[in-house]
């Protein structure tokens, strides 16, 4: 502590009054931030190439050599059709849902949302996705069928 300020304190002072004589003895440029010295970035860019002044090339000065390309990422395995969405025929999905006629309305929606969760055509891969939604309107279809033939109360 210096006559009761940190050493931290003193230096600011001491640079504060710097930039005070130095703005007295010239009038600040239009482009200057106010409290930076005129030297400091004429001292910093002295030497350095055009090249690098351009943003992100300062660096590739330093090494001689152009940027180091991000390899492409590895192609992706094409995916494989699960078995199940290669059913696609209307006796195939009836036996998968396996209505009998004493199944209840509630039974029916059950066995719908359990399907629609195992085929809907936005859970599959892009090059499957007809297969998927072609199940999904059959077994909608023969549950909807099933339904009209529940008795009425």
């Amino acid at each position: 502590m210096l006559f009761g300020q940190s050493v931290f304190q003193s230096v600011l002072e001491r640079l504060k009054a710097e930039d005070e004589t130095a703005e007295e003895a010239e009038a600040p440029a239009a482009h200057r931030v106010a409290g930076l010295g005129t030297g400091f970035a004429f001292d910093v860019m002295e030497g350095v190439s055009v090249a690098s002044q351009r943003i992100g090339q300062g660096y590739f000065d330093n090494f001689g050599q152009e940027p180091i390309q991000k390899a492409a990422p590895p192609p992706e395995p094409e995916p494989v059709m699960p078995d199940h969405l290669a059913r696609i025929a209307p006796e195939e999905i009836a036996r998968e849902l396996a209505i009998v006629a004493a199944d209840s309305q509630q039974m029916l929606n059950e066995k719908r949302r359990a399907f629609a969760k195992a085929n809907h055509p936005d859970g599959v891969a892009e090059p499957f996705r007809d297969n998927a939604n072609r199940r999904m309107m059959i077994a909608n279809l023969l549950i909807d069928e099933a339904m009209r033939r529940l008795p009425h109360s």
